[in-house]
């Protein structure tokens, strides 16, 4: 079943966030997922924190000698398998990517993260020169503003449209829920949206990129 690697050499870029936001979501929606925490810091695991969650399985002790054959475990009995890397370009990231269905890159609006992914692709690319074939990957704009797009926002859009990068049609906005999960360890569904303002509006981004995902990945879950 389709792997989701989730890449950018640089910390900081939300590749954590934008991990537990579409596993969690396509959890909720009913399919099984297992997220590979393969980030020294483990930000993901500290916010299981020990707990279960529906159709959802947080690994750790991901190491560079054992994520290929964890990834192909997961893969054969899960139907979305979701894998948190650190914020470096090393062997394991490597290894990751040339077992992925597609290699989301998030990036926030600043010059200094775009340069970043622009690495990232520079990593697929030499991947796919290994493998002969090619390896799916996304663009996504994270902690971006969800009422305003701002101008450099738009120049990297721009940028990158003009350089036929493939950019998600789905931008991951700056919203507090998305920080409220990690701080109270728990899932969008689970907050209170009394105590998190624009909640209503979180969960709808979030089942946007998780549509967005199903649709890019049906043809690997078909084969």
């Amino acid at each position: 079943m389709p792997v989701v690697v989730v890449a950018n050499p640089k910390g900081g870029a939300g590749k954590s966030t934008t991990t537990l936001i579409a596993a969690m979501t396509l959890a909720e929606m009913g399919a099984e997922v297992t997220i590979l925490d393969a980030d020294p810091n483990h930000p993901i695991l500290y916010w299981a924190n020990g707990k279960q969650y529906p159709n959802l399985e947080i690994l750790g002790d991901i190491t560079e000698a054992t994520v290929v054959r964890t990834i192909k475990a997961q893969a054969e009995k899960k139907q979305f398998v979701f894998v948190d890397l650190e914020g470096t370009a090393s062997r394991m990231v490597s290894r990751a990517i040339m077992h992925a269905d597609l290699v989301l890159v998030p990036l926030q609006a600043s010059i200094v993260d775009a340069v970043q992914a622009n690495r990232a692709v520079g990593l697929i690319q030499e991947e796919e020169e290994t493998l002969s074939r090619q390896i799916p990957f996304r663009i996504l704009l994270s902690r971006t503003n969800p009422i305003i797009t701002t101008k450099i926002e738009r120049s990297i859009f721009d940028a990158m449209t003009a350089a036929n990068m493939p950019l998600m049609q789905t931008k991951l906005h700056e919203r507090q829920a998305y920080k409220a999960i990690f701080a109270y360890q728990t899932t969008l569904s689970q907050l209170d949206p009394g105590k998190v303002s624009g909640l209503p509006e979180a969960l709808n981004n979030a089942v946007q990129l998780a549509d967005e995902l199903i649709n890019i990945l049906q043809p690997a879950e078909a084969t």
